[in-house]
């Protein structure tokens, strides 16, 4: 029985030694108060009271989010400014052995970072060069906490925040701006719209002056043709006239028409030809052809 008190105990005293470190963890191990080992993660086996874990330190990216600080540009503006830290460790033997509260000594040096980088600066560099603020603390920061155990990946200014009397005047000039930019963008619609108007107009007067052109021509050719036709068909009468050779019986008659039309006219004078004699003889032979 008491074997096997002692097998239980032994076993329990065996276990109790054994310690598993997790994936994104590593723990400091200490021999009698010093330095001993990094146990990384997997299983191990711990003496108990000659070994003791120092610190166990998480190797996932932590953020640090830190409190608003007032900083003064260039052109003396104070204004609060907050920031955030990304930064993970990479050596945990200098984390845990380097600075007491690694944590506040990164606030503090974003801190002053932060003021030294700002001080710098106008109003407007900062309000607008958040990129290059950010490069540059991450950039200082990066180098300044490699005796820490620590990688800062990046940090990021989150707010900026001047006084009201500048909030105000900003304001008033962001109100005066989009006003004379809608000023210029309402000008430049009342211009195009008249130019439009008057490029339909225009528009308008060439193709009503083409419809009047096309329409005077095509007048002028039907005129054109219909002269043309008449004359065409009074050709082509003679032609068949004379072709037909007409008796002086006919010719006669003709001309006897041709005088009645002219006596009808409204005319007032009569041109007699010189060879009365002949139209008389004419009228005659014209009489004598109507009797028969």
């Amino acid at each position: 029985m008491l074997l096997i008190l002692f097998i239980a105990i032994i076993i329990a005293l065996l276990l109790s030694c054994i310690r598993v470190v997790s994936q994104a963890d590593a723990w400091i191990i200490e021999f009698l108060g010093k330095y001993y080992a990094t146990w990384d993660a997997g299983i191990h086996f711990k003496i108990p009271v000659l070994f003791r874990i120092a610190k166990k330190v998480s190797l996932k990216e932590q953020v640090a989010d830190f409190q608003p600080q007032p900083v003064i540009t260039k052109d003396n503006v104070t204004m609060m400014v907050d920031s955030v830290v990304f930064f993970n460790i990479f050596d945990p033997k200098k984390f845990a052995y380097g600075v007491e509260r690694p944590i506040a000594a990164i606030e503090n040096l974003s801190a002053t970072t932060l003021r030294n980088i700002v001080g710098a600066m106008t109003l407007d560099e900062t309000l607008t060069g958040r990129d290059s603020i950010n490069s540059q603390i991450t950039a200082i920061l990066d180098e300044a906490t490699d005796k820490y155990g620590i990688q800062v990946s990046r940090v990021e200014v989150k707010n900026i925040d001047p006084p009201k009397s500048i909030k105000d005047a900003m304001e008033k000039q962001m109100k005066a701006e989009r006003e004379k930019r809608e000023a210029i963008l309402t000008a430049e619609g009342k211009k195009q719209a008249a130019i439009t108007i008057a490029e339909g107009e225009k528009e308008a007067a060439i193709l009503n002056a083409d419809a009047v052109k096309e329409q005077r021509i095509r007048e002028a050719q039907g005129e054109a043709e219909a002269l043309l036709t008449v004359q065409r068909a009074k050709a082509e009468g003679i032609r068949m006239i004379n072709e037909a050779d007409p008796t002086a019986k006919y010719l006669a008659i003709r001309s006897y028409e041709a005088a009645e039309k002219m006596a009808d006219g409204q005319a007032t004078k009569l041109i007699v030809p010189s060879d009365i004699a002949d139209l008389a003889g004419t009228l005659k032979a014209i009489k004598e052809t109507v009797a028969e």
